[in-house]
C-alpha cells in the first residue's frame, strides 16, 4: 500500500508523490475557482444604503438654500438663520468676520426672549422674527465695512452647531494713487485715502472680480487685509513680462508702516446724485459752484459709483474734491479718448490755479 500524506503535507504532493509543477498549479486555479463560487455574491457583502437618508449635519439649524446675499450700500439684507426646532435653555448668537484681522466680533445674542446688541453695527441689526422659529438678522442702512462673512451659532451646550453666511455688496473697485505720485502710500494712508474719497479699501474677492470683469492695471496697491496685488489682463513688458499669465498678481503681505504702494478703492451704490457743470472754472472756483447748488465737488468714488450704477457718460473733464480730473464714459466713443472699453479717463492733477475745467457736484439725497 501507499503511504498516506501525513497532515500538513501541502498541496502538490499526493499519496506521497510530488507533482509535477505543470499539475500543482492545474490544481491550485481548479481550487480558486471553486473558492470563488462558494463565496457569497458580492452584493450580500457590501450592501446598498437603503432605507431613509443619513441624518441632517444640523440638527436644530436649517441649511439655507443660498449663503450668499446680495445687496448695495444703504439697503436693507437679511441674512436668514431659522431652527428646526427650540432646545431648552439655547440661546443663538450672530457673529462678523473681520477680514482686515481675520477676529469675529460678536454682533448679537438673543435666547428667544430677550436679546442683546454688540459693537458698531448694534444700531442698524436686529432679529427678523417673523416667528418663533426664526432667528435671522436684519442690516438697515448697509454700509460698505458691512460685506464680509457672518456666522449664526447656536449655542445648546455641547451640541453647538452654526451656519455661515457671506453680505456680498453690488460695486465697484477703482485705483487710487495721490497727487504726488504712484507707491507713496503706506497701508494706514492708503485706507484713510480710500475713506476720503467716499470707499474704503477692497477686499481680495473685491478685487478678483474686478480683474474678471476688465480691470488692468500695471500698478500694485494695498487692499484691506493688508497684502498687496495688481490685475493684469494683457500681459505686457512694464507689468511682469509678457510671460507671465493674466491674473492678479501678488506681493503677498507687506511692512503695513514701511513699505509703501497705491491703494484699490471699493465703493457701492450713491445715496444722491452726481452731476455736471460746464465752465472754465479754476478749482476753487469750481468749488464754489457746487456750493452755489446747495450741492458740494464729488469724491472719486461718488464719480465711480454713478458711473457704475446711474450710467453717468460724459466726455468733459471735471474737478474733483481731491483736485484731479476725470471724465466717466458709459459708451466708448472715439472722441471721447478712443479707448474702447467704458471707464473712468483721468487727467491727472492739473495745477489749482492755472488750469479751468467744469466739475462734478454731489448732491446727497
Amino acid at each position: 500500500m501507499g503511504t498516506v500524506a501525513p497532515r500538513g503535507t501541502w498541496l502538490g504532493t499526493v499519496r506521497g508523490t510530488v507533482l509535477p509543477p505543470a499539475l500543482r498549479m492545474h490544481q491550485i486555479l481548479l481550487l480558486s475557482s471553486l473558492w470563488l463560487l462558494a463565496a457569497p455574491p458580492i452584493s450580500s457583502i457590501f450592501q446598498r444604503p437603503t432605507g431613509s437618508p443619513a441624518p441632517p449635519r444640523l440638527q436644530y439649524l436649517l441649511e439655507p438654500i443660498h449663503t450668499t446675499v446680495h445687496t448695495q450700500r444703504g439697503a436693507t439684507a437679511t441674512l436668514p438663520c431659522v431652527l428646526r426646532a427650540l432646545p431648552s435653555n439655547y440661546r443663538v448668537k450672530w457673529s462678523k468676520v473681520e477680514p482686515a484681522n481675520y477676529r469675529e466680533n460678536i454682533i448679537i445674542i438673543t435666547n428667544g426672549l430677550y436679546h442683546k446688541n454688540y459693537g458698531p453695527l448694534s444700531p442698524r441689526v436686529s432679529l427678523r422674527h417673523s416667528h418663533r422659529y426664526d432667528a435671522s438678522l436684519t442690516i438697515t442702512d448697509v454700509a460698505l465695512e458691512d460685506e464680509g462673512r457672518y456666522r449664526c451659532q447656536l449655542v445648546n451646550g455641547l451640541e453647538d452647531e452654526s451656519i455661515s453666511l457671506t453680505l456680498h455688496l453690488e460695486g465697484v473697485v477703482f485705483p487710487y494713487q495721490p497727487s504726488n505720485g504712484r507707491y507713496k502710500f503706506n497701508y494706514h494712508e492708503a485706507k484713510r485715502a480710500c475713506e476720503q474719497q467716499d470707499s474704503r479699501l477692497a477686499t481680495y474677492q473685491q478685487l478678483y472680480k474686478a480683474w474678471t470683469e476688465g480691470l488692468d492695471w500695471c500698478n500694485a496697491g494695498w487692499i484691506l487685509d493688508g497684502t498687496v496685488h495688481y490685475p493684469i489682463i494683457n500681459s505686457r513688458e512694464p507689468c511682469g513680462g509678457r510671460l507671465l499669465l493674466p491674473g492678479v498678481r501678488t506681493y503677498g503681505a507687506r511692512d503695513k508702516q514701511k513699505d509703501r504702494f497705491d491703494a484699490f478703492c471699493f465703493t457701492s451704490a450713491l445715496q444722491g446724485q452726481v452731476y455736471f457743470i460746464r465752465g472754465h472754472l479754476n478749482f476753487k472756483e469750481a468749488g464754489q459752484a457746487c456750493r452755489n447748488h446747495g450741492a458740494a465737488m464729488a469724491k472719486v468714488g461718488q464719480l465711480y459709483s454713478a458711473w457704475k450704477f446711474s450710467q453717468l457718460d460724459r466726455c468733459d473733464g471735471g474737478w474733483l474734491a481731491d483736485g484731479s480730473v476725470r471724465y466717466p464714459i458709459a459708451t466708448p466713443r472715439q472722441r471721447c479718448g478712443g479707448l474702447p472699453d467704458p471707464g473712468v479717463r483721468s487727467f491727472g492733477f492739473p495745477s489749482k490755479e492755472l488750469r479751468t475745467y467744469g466739475t462734478y457736484c454731489f448732491a446727497g439725497k
